[in-house]
């Protein structure tokens, strides 16, 4: 039996639309459509996303990947995922994959995609790019990302905050991912750079409750969720 082709598809960082026609072709020829699991009993923002596209004949997977950065726990739940998809590709079942933003970046499908390859080489994998943040941002703000010779630094501030002064050394524009633990301490870097001013805030971008904060002088204690984002212009060359 030929097995089945394990599809990656980017659907964008919110709004339904921001999906390629690509990607909603694979989406819905698929059988199978699988997609990280919420928090709680909530569907996953993927999951929330691709909603009004899925068709009634087919079947959803939902996958458990924990927020957590213990290695072990980690490991095993895209080991789990892993054997879960496969359980489908083996019988000749393409899944669909649905991945928040792109499947390249910072993305849960590389764990999944990873983890698959080493447990049975022989799987099949394609992928479809998609609107990943950083780019969804600037749209949101109305701004263009970079222009010109503008040198982009994007940094996951949960795990590199040590790392953002030399970025702002070196980088034009900033962007910082998962900003909301550590928001206090970026704040206190921005503010000795004299930077509040040239940087803003956009909390759940293209989703319907998109907040956008600008000029973070007025905001040194922003309660923020998980999927919020600082973007910093250290220059405006």
């Amino acid at each position: 039996m030929q097995l089945g082709i394990l599809y990656g598809i980017s659907v964008g960082t919110g709004d339904p639309e921001l999906i390629t026609l690509k990607g909603l072709r694979w989406l819905q020829q698929c059988p199978i459509v699988a997609f990280p699991a919420g928090l709680g009993d909530r569907p996953g923002i993927a999951q929330q996303i691709i909603t009004t596209w899925l068709k009634p004949q087919q079947t959803t997977l939902t996958l458990n990947f924990p927020y957590v950065q213990d290695e072990s726990i980690l490991v095993s739940a895209w080991q789990q995922a892993a054997q879960q998809v496969w359980d489908y590709l083996k019988q000749g079942q393409d899944i669909a994959f649905a991945c928040e933003g792109d499947v390249s970046f910072y993305s849960t499908f590389t764990y999944l995609a990873q983890t698959l390859q080493e447990l049975h080489p022989e799987v099949i994998i394609k992928t479809v790019p998609g609107v990943c943040s950083p780019m969804a941002i600037a749209s949101a703000l109305q701004i263009p990302l970079t222009i010109r010779s503008q040198r982009l630094a994007i940094l996951p501030a949960l795990y590199t905050i040590n790392e953002l002064e030399t970025a702002l050394d070196w980088a034009e524009v900033v962007v910082l991912l998962k900003v909301s633990s550590v928001y206090q301490q970026v704040w206190q870097i921005l503010h000795q750079r004299k930077l509040l001013a040239h940087s803003w805030i956009v909390e759940k971008a293209t989703f319907p409750e998109q907040k956008i904060y600008r000029n973070l002088a007025r905001y040194p204690r922003l309660q923020l969720s998980y999927f919020s984002l600082l973007l910093v212009k250290a220059s405006d060359i």
